[in-house]
């Protein structure tokens, strides 16, 4: 008997598999397998329909003339590879962007061969990353991106805004400043909210602006029907686009927040009693929509309002998507350049504003190309500011009341003794019924305006809470004067 009969199939396994691969683990413990010079990872344990690592071993251990082998024997193979991998350090793996060394950003073009995209601080190029820098997980949801073009000039900004029907200017460049964000692996970018008439072309905006990031696969999705579902939608992909949104339920809009600026799950591991595994994401958003009834403030805060108008002259839908797929490589090449020249360009950071980082992202788009982009999001802010208020009647009568407070001037009371002041305000002489939904309770009036304390603040009314002793208290106050952009929202 010959020396290779010998030897046990999961050891030719393993030898071939450790000679061609290399396998690390996430922080999570998942463990993956990397083709040798590739950028692509596999988790070794995936059985996805688009190839899982069980699956390129057993192609490579039979067109390499190895061999066939039995479920058992790579079973065996697999579980020795996973357990020797554990004892290594962590690798992260990313989809679609990631950061790389020395300041650099790669996004993922989804090509077979591997090539992505590299933007540095002086410019950006194509290349196929080390493997030890950059790893990429792909989905189904993963699609692949042409070649960007060089030497575009800018003139892909335009196409793409041609292509569109976008209202304003302003609400142009904040779409721009949007898919800027979107190449940014660590910086949390508010969710555009595409509205308009009937006909505005919402739909297909959204997918144009999806399909710059994640390549002509890329679309639009129906909400999903709980959370879970959209964890798992978001944890597959970058960015997740939801179409034709006219409802928004306290569970959804509570794990879009989630979504915009990085949450994380843990659940238990299938077919254990006591093992669970994370899940851990921050991902760009899009939705669509003509109306998706009252927001809630904190959501407010992550939305970015683009209006869409109806066009002046119909197009066909196949003339529309052939002009885009021939284009999309000047406009992929344009948002690429754009994006190294606001990166290198210098800019306050704005300090009023929950999205910090995409207001100084706006800040420096503005000063690398002299759009106005970042009043254009403090003016889309304050919209949203007034659908909340129009949407709620207690933000309304607190402000119905702090209209009678002198300026400069402070009210404490208790959260009863609010709820008391408040109910009689809103009821007045004529005892009108209270709508549903209005505070029943001390405890849940204090609630509702812990939410609603920014969208407040950004009509110059202060909500804080202290202790006096043993009572605690809800203080209102307006401020003397207002910021000029508070100001202006109050007359």
């Amino acid at each position: 008997m010959s020396e290779d009969e010998k030897t046990p199939a999961r050891q030719i396994i393993t030898d071939y598999a450790q000679k061609h691969f290399r396998y690390f683990r996430t922080a999570d413990g998942t463990v993956y397998a990397q083709r040798n010079g590739h950028p692509v990872a596999r988790p070794i344990r995936s059985q996805g329909t688009t190839g899982s690592h069980r699956q390129e071993l057993m192609v490579g251990l039979f067109k390499d003339g190895i061999g066939v082998f039995n479920g058992t024997a790579l079973k065996e193979a697999l579980d020795l590879i996973e357990a020797l991998a554990l004892t290594e350090g962590t690798q992260p793996v990313h989809i679609r962007v990631a950061p790389g060394l020395d300041g650099a950003t790669w996004l993922d073009l989804g090509r077979g061969d591997g090539q992505s995209v590299r933007i540095h601080p002086t410019g950006w190029d194509i290349a196929v990353p080390d493997p030890r820098e950059v790893c990429w997980r792909r989905t189904q949801l993963t699609g692949e991106l042409p070649l960007p073009a060089k030497d575009t000039d800018g003139k892909g900004i335009d196409l793409l805004l041609r292509l569109t029907n976008f209202a304003t200017a302003e609400t142009e460049c904040l779409a721009v400043a949007w898919l800027i964000g979107c190449l940014g692996p660590s910086v949390p970018v508010p969710a555009p909210f595409l509205t308009g008439p009937q006909g505005a072309g919402k739909s297909t905006a959204g997918r144009m602006l999806v399909r710059i990031i994640e390549g002509m696969s890329g679309d639009l999705r129906r909400a999903p029907k709980d959370e879970e579902n959209l964890t798992t939608t978001v944890a597959a992909g970058w960015v997740t686009a939801l179409d034709n949104l006219s409802h928004m339920t306290p569970d959804l809009s509570d794990a879009m927040c989630r979504i915009v600026t990085g949450a994380e799950d843990v659940k238990r591991a299938l077919f254990t009693d006591g093992d669970v595994f994370r899940i851990g994401y921050r991902r760009p958003m899009l939705l669509t929509g003509i109306d998706v009834g009252v927001i809630r403030p904190d959501l407010a805060e992550r939305l970015l309002p683009l209006r869409l108008e109806r066009p002046r002259v119909r197009r066909t839908e196949a003339e529309l998507w052939a002009e885009y797929e021939q284009v999309l490589p000047v406009i992929l090449g344009s948002l690429l350049d754009l994006t190294v020249k606001v990166r290198a360009a210098e800019a306050d950071i704005p300090t009023d504003l929950r999205m910090a980082d995409f207001a100084h992202l706006c800040a420096q788009l503005d000063a690398a190309t002299g759009f106005g982009s970042l009043d254009a999001y403090r003016a889309s802010l304050d919209d949203l500011n007034d659908d909340v208020i129009e949407g709620d009647l207690l933000a309304q009568t607190v402000l119905k009341h702090a209209a009678g407070m002198m300026p400069g001037s402070e009210t404490r009371m208790t959260s009863s003794e609010w709820l008391y002041a408040l109910t009689g305000l809103y009821s007045g002489e004529e005892c009108r019924p209270l709508p549903k939904g209005w505070p029943t309770t001390g405890k849940v009036l204090s609630d509702r305006l812990k939410r609603l304390q920014p969208t407040l603040a950004a009509r110059g009314v202060l909500i804080d809470w202290g202790r006096t002793g043993s009572a605690r208290y809800i203080a209102m106050t307006r401020p003397p004067t207002p910021p000029a952009h508070q100001q202006e929202a109050l007359t």
